[in-house]
C-alpha cells in the first residue's frame, strides 16, 4: 500500500472515530428536523391584529380602508373621524390603538400622516399610499369630466407568449428554475468547502500543536501528507453527508408511517382536492415538467461531481497551507478572508448575472476562472454550455489545483515546523522560494 493511501486511511479513521464527528453526524439531522418544525410552528401562529384608526377630514377615504377589513387580516381599520385627533394620539400612547392615519382636507399628497409608536412595515405604507392615490386619481378624473368607467375598460393587459425558433412554445420563469437548480448545487459545494476545508486546517493545526507532525514528517514527504489529509477528510465528509441523507429520508418516511401524514409536496392536500387538481392540470404545468426533464440532467450531475472534486481539492490546499503556517485558529483569520471572498463573489455573480445573461461576457469569464468556476459554471450548465467551454474550465480548474498544491506544499514544508511566531504575507512569500 502506498504512503499516500496509508495517510488517507489514517485521516479517514481518525475523523470518523472522533466523538464530535459521531455525535454531530447523528444529532445534526435531528436538530435540523427540530428547527424546521419550530419554524413551521412559528409560521403557523396567527399574528395579532393591529387596530388602525382613520381620521379622515375629507370623508372620502375612510370607507375604502374599512372595506379592506377581513376576519383574519393583519390590520383592522376603524373609522374614528368624529373623535378628536388629540384623543386618538393619547390612545396610541396608551397602546389602545396601534396607529392613526390622519388625512387632512387640503394637500393630501404631501400632508397625510401616519402616527404610531412603532415604525410601520413597507407593505403597510405602500398599501396606504395606493388606497389614497387611487381615490385621488378617480376624483381628478371625475373633476375633469372624464368617464372613469370608459377609461377602466380601455386599459389593456398584454400576455406575451414565448416560443423557440423551432416553433415550440417556451415558458416563463424557466430561467429562474434553472438558476435555482444550478444555485443549489453550487451552494452545496460552497458549504462543503467551508465546513470541511476548515476541518483540514484544524487537523493540521492540532497535529502541529501536539508536535505529532515532527514524528510523521520524518518518514513522509510534506506533499504526500497534505494530499492524504485533503482526500481523507473529504471522504469522511462524504460519509457524513450520506448518513445525513439516509437519516433525513428515514425520518420523513417514519413520520409518514407513524403519524399518518404526507411528507411530500402533496402534504396537507385532501384527496378530493388532489383529484380535482389532477383533472384540471393545465397544459403549461405539463410543459414545465417536460422542460425540466429536457434539462441536461446527466451533464448537471457529472458537472457537479467534477467541480465538486476540483473545487474542494483546490480550496483545501489553501486551508492546509494556512493550517501549517499558523499555531492556532485565531491567527488564521487574516488568511481566510482572501479564500472565502471568491466563493462569496461567485454566488453573487451566479444569482445576479447568470440568471439574466448566462452566456454573457461576465458569466463566461467567471465560469473560466478556477476560484469561481465551481459555482458559476454549475449555474450556467442548466442553460446549455458548449462543451469546449466546459473543457477549458475543467482543465484550468485542475491545472490550477496542481499548481496551488505545488505552491502550498512549499508553505506546508516550512510552516509545519514553525512554532511560536505569527507569519506575515511577506514571510509566506519568502517560504515559497525555499
Amino acid at each position: 500500500m502506498s504512503i499516500i493511501s496509508l495517510i488517507i486511511k489514517r485521516e479517514f479513521i481518525a475523523k470518523v472515530r472522533n466523538k464530535s464527528f459521531v455525535v454531530m453526524t447523528f444529532l445534526s439531522p435531528l436538530l435540523f428536523v427540530a428547527i424546521a418544525g419550530f419554524i413551521g410552528y412559528l409560521s403557523s401562529m396567527k399574528a395579532e391584529t393591529k387596530r388602525i384608526a382613520i381620521h379622515d377630514e375629507t370623508g372620502l377615504f375612510a370607507d375604502d380602508f374599512v372595506k379592506q377589513n377581513k376576519k383574519e387580516a393583519e390590520f383592522k381599520y376603524l373609522n374614528l373621524s368624529e373623535i378628536d385627533v388629540k384623543a386618538l394620539k393619547d390612545s396610541i400612547a396608551k397602546e389602545n390603538l396601534d396607529g392613526l392615519i390622519l388625512i387632512p382636507k387640503e394637500d393630501l399628497e404631501n400632508k397625510t400622516e401616519y402616527i404610531s409608536n412603532n415604525s410601520p412595515s413597507i407593505n403597510f405604507i405602500e398599501n396606504t399610499q395606493d388606497v389614497i392615490a387611487s381615490k385621488i386619481t378617480k376624483l381628478n378624473l371625475e373633476k375633469a369630466k372624464l368617464d372613469t368607467l370608459a377609461i377602466q375598460k380601455a386599459q389593456a393587459t398584454v400576455n406575451i407568449h414565448l416560443a423557440k425558433s423551432s416553433g415550440e412554445e417556451s415558458l416563463k420563469g424557466l430561467n429562474e428554475i434553472k438558476i435555482g437548480i444550478g444555485g443549489a448545487f453550487g451552494y452545496l459545494i460552497m458549504m462543503f468547502i467551508i465546513i470541511y476545508g476548515n476541518m483540514v486546517m484544524r487537523s493540521v493545526i492540532e497535529e502541529k500543536t501536539n508536535r505529532i507532525i515532527e514524528i510523521i514528517i520524518s518518514s513522509v514527504k510534506p506533499f504526500q501528507l497534505m494530499i492524504g489529509k485533503i482526500v481523507g477528510t473529504s471522504l469522511a465528509g462524504l460519509l457524513q453527508f450520506t448518513i445525513w441523507a439516509i437519516i433525513g429520508l428515514g425520518l420523513m418516511y417514519g413520520a409518514s408511517a407513524f403519524f399518518g401524514v404526507n411528507v411530500g409536496p402533496t402534504a396537507r392536500i385532501s384527496p378530493e382536492l388532489m383529484a380535482s387538481a389532477q383533472h384540471e392540470m393545465s397544459g403549461s404545468a405539463q410543459m414545465y415538467i417536460s422542460e425540466l426533464w429536457n434539462l441536461p440532467i446527466a451533464g448537471i450531475l457529472i458537472g457537479f461531481v467534477i467541480y465538486f472534486i476540483g473545487g474542494y481539492f483546490l480550496y483545501s490546499s489553501f486551508y492546509a497551507a494556512i493550517g501549517a503556517a499558523v499555531d492556532n485558529q485565531t491567527d488564521s483569520q487574516q488568511f481566510l478572508l482572501p479564500i472565502i471572498m471568491p466563493l462569496v463573489l461567485s454566488v453573487y455573480i451566479g444569482f445576479f448575472t447568470v440568471v439574466n445573461d448566462p452566456h454573457g461576457t461576465v458569466a463566461v469569464v467567471f465560469s473560466m476562472i478556477p476560484l469561481t468556476s465551481p459555482i458559476v459554471m454549475l449555474m450556467r450548465i442548466p442553460f446549455g454550455v458548449p462543451w469546449w467551454q466546459i473543457a477549458i474550465s475543467v482543465s484550468l480548474l485542475f491545472a490550477t489545483f496542481f499548481l496551488v498544491v505545488w505552491f502550498a506544499a512549499k508553505i506546508y514544508r516550512v510552516g509545519i515546523l514553525m512554532y511560536g511566531k505569527k507569519p506575515t504575507w511577506k514571510e509566506l512569500y519568502r517560504w515559497l522560494k525555499y
